[in-house]
């Protein structure tokens, strides 16, 4: 409990694998468990919490963000809409946390504003570097988040 971790699967109704891709499937089905690639932690009840995907999880000099965290945090603004977080390059800390927000109609939050108001919010290494203002954010049919379709970034910082 408390501890965070890959989240891990076994039992009679787990699949077997994946159908002609045999690559894939030993990838996912290591020692009898089924690999999700998300990352949970056990509270002390026993009750999983999902965090994460482990490929979207940002790791910014050592530390580890959630981008689903910074983005609730985001959203919590009274002048922005939507919300998307990503990993942008940063020579210095190998990652950095970056945001792209959707504003209200008619608001006029500036990016320092928002990063202001991210720093009451999250600790220091959480909060977004540089935060892009867009029209829309790439979203799929039903509504989820196209973290990796999210507009170019510049380069390394």
């Amino acid at each position: 409990p408390g501890r965070e971790g890959e989240i891990q699967l076994r039992g009679p109704t787990v699949m077997a694998g994946y159908r002609d891709l045999p690559q894939e499937t030993a990838r996912a089905l290591r020692g009898g468990w089924l690999h999700t690639g998300d990352v949970g932690v056990l509270d002390r009840e026993g009750c999983l919490r999902v965090l994460a995907r482990r490929r979207d999880l940002i790791v910014t000099g050592g530390e580890n963000v959630y981008p689903a965290e910074v983005e609730s945090a985001l959203r919590s603004h009274p002048e922005v809409r939507d919300a998307g977080v990503a990993p942008g390059p940063d020579a210095e800390f190998g990652q950095r946390v970056e945001a792209w927000v959707v504003l209200n109609p008619g608001a006029r939050a500036s990016t320092q504003e928002i990063q202001d108001f991210c720093r009451t919010r999250l600790a220091g290494y959480k909060v977004p570097r540089a935060v892009h203002v867009v029209a829309e954010l790439p979203r799929t049919a039903s509504g989820k988040l196209r973290r990796r379709a999210l507009p170019e970034r510049p380069g390394p910082a």
